[in-house]
Formats: structure tokens, sequence, C-alpha cells
């Protein structure tokens, strides 16, 4: 362990060392300079990447809501999940928010409701599987109703932008993979449902074997519980913690093709109109860099050039 901290540690010294070396050949002005923004990028360009940025700002998203500002995609959307109804109100369609606010409300309401009945129907010692199953039903229901808004206000949403990457990133999140179909690449749909649907098979398989044996261990464990089985406490244990952390790996593999998928449908939609012609080389070759003598205390520097033909 030791050893093993000593040799990153001398691996930064030497890095800093390095880095330390490289800017002093330049003036603090040169590392001062903007080199993201292109000063001859037309304003249509300049728009489609903020409106494509994922930051969220609240007086942007109430500034869209009194129609003072003009707010992006992303961040309506993401107000919505809080705000319910606020994609709703920037995009002026007032006459769906009776039916978002009704629908939720209904559902929670009666859910609510059967909840209290099947409560009740527990303590009397007669569990009403049918209240169960109502309640079940009337959240689902109000669940699918919020859904529907923020998948309604987001499409309806106005922009110039063909193709928005927003859009196909907030499409994957809301059902996975539609974000691929959105950018004309429904092949990925089955390798990201395929890895998910997966995950959720160890999970759940994962998750029962680790209640079997948790339970064991319990009995096991204790004296008075008459437990006569052929698995001791210590192997219980063992397996226990094992499935345990195999379920764990099961939620990470869930997240990670979710996430992935989302990150996928971003990333291809910013790329579809990016061509790439057959003639494609690299060419890496020494060179004497010359910078500019306004910022260069040294004028000269040996390194590589690396030039790619696309």
């Amino acid at each position: 362990m030791a050893k093993r901290w000593l040799l990153i540690i001398s691996a930064l010294l030497c890095f800093l060392a390095t880095s330390q070396k490289a800017s002093a050949q330049f003036r603090s002005e040169a590392f001062s300079q903007n080199y993201n923004d292109d000063p001859n990028a037309s304003q249509e360009e300049t728009d489609a990447k903020r409106d494509s940025s994922f930051t969220f700002s609240i007086s942007e998203f109430f500034g869209g809501m009194a129609h003072k500002r003009t707010s992006r995609m992303g961040n309506n959307f993401f107000g919505s999940m809080v705000f319910v109804g606020g994609q709703q109100i920037y995009n002026r369609d007032y006459w769906k928010l009776p039916i978002i606010y009704g629908g939720i409300g209904a559902g929670v309401g009666m859910g609510i409701k059967y909840n209290k009945t099947y409560q009740q129907s527990i303590e009397a010692g007669l569990p009403d599987n049918d209240a169960k199953k109502m309640r079940n039903l009337m959240f689902a229901a109000a669940g699918t109703v919020y859904w529907a808004s923020l998948m309604d206000g987001m499409l309806c949403y106005e922009t110039d932008i063909d193709h928005h990457p927003t859009r196909a990133a907030l499409l994957s999140m809301l059902v996975p993979g539609l974000g691929q179909c959105y950018n004309g690449e429904p092949w990925k749909i089955p390798i990201y449902w395929g890895f998910m649907i997966g995950s959720i098979y160890y999970l759940n398989d994962n998750t029962i074997k680790y209640n079997h044996f948790r339970q064991i261990y319990i009995d096991a464990s204790d004296p008075d519980s008459g437990y006569d089985g052929r698995i001791s406490a210590e192997t219980a244990k063992y397996y226990r913690d094992m499935y345990r952390e195999w379920r764990d790996y099961s939620i990470l593999a869930i997240a990670v093709s979710y996430l992935l998928q989302v990150i996928d449908a971003n990333v291809f939609a910013y790329m579809r109109d990016f061509e790439v012609s057959e003639d494609l080389s690299v060419n890496l070759q020494p060179t004497v860099i010359t910078p500019d003598t306004n910022f260069a205390y040294n004028p000269y520097g040996v390194g590589f050039k690396l030039g790619i033909s696309f």
C-alpha cells in the first residue's frame, strides 16, 4: 500500500513539475483567452448550443412561465418535475392544466382512500385485496398522468432546431430507447433493453436468494427458534452477504444501462449532421512550434504535430 501511494505521489510531482515548466514559456495573458466560443459562429449556432445545455436556472424557469423570457427545453422539463404544469404554461396550452391537475389529484385522492380502507381491513384481520389492487391502480394512474404531462410539454416545445439533442435525451429518460428511435437508430434498442432486462432479472433472483439466506441466518442464530436445518449460521451468513453484494451490483448495472442510453441519445443527436468522408487519415510528425510572440517569452518550442483529414 505504501509503495502504491509513493508511486502516485511521484507521478503527481512529475506532472506538476512538467506543467510548471511548460507554463513558464508563456505569459499569463495567454491563458486568459477564450478558445471555446467561435467569434464567427452564427446566432443560430450559438442559440442551439445554449438551448441544448442541461444547466438549470430557477429565474429562467419562472421567467419563461411568465412569458418574459425564453426558457430552454431542458430547463422547462426539470422545473416541471417539481412545479407540475410549468411546461404547459410556457407553451400556452392552458386548457391542458385542468386535465393534468384533475388526473393527478383524483388518482392520489382515491389512492389514499383505498389505502385507508386496506389498512383498516388488515387491522380487522381480514385483508381486503380488492382495496389493495385499487390503491395501486389509482396511484399508478396518477403517476401516468404526471409522466404524460412531462412528455407532452417536451414534445410541444417549439424550437427552430430540427433535431434537438435535449429532446433526444429527454425521450430516453422518459422511455428508454425512444431517443434512439428519434435519432433513427432503433437497432440500439434491443442492446440497451437487453442489458436492463437482464439486470432486472438478476436483481430479482439475487434479492430472493438474499432474503432466503438472511432468514436462515436469523433462525440459525436464535437458539429458541427451533431451527434444525443443515445450513449453519456461518454458511448462511456467507451466502447472505454474497447475494446482497450481487443484488447491489444488479442495481448498479440497471442504473448504468439506463444512463448510457440517455447519454447515447444526446451525443448521437449532436453528431447526427456530422459528416466524415471516406478519406480518413492521421499524420503524426515532429515539428517546431512557434507560439504567438505577443504572449510567448521563448520564440520556439519542439513538439509533435497531429494532422487528421476527414
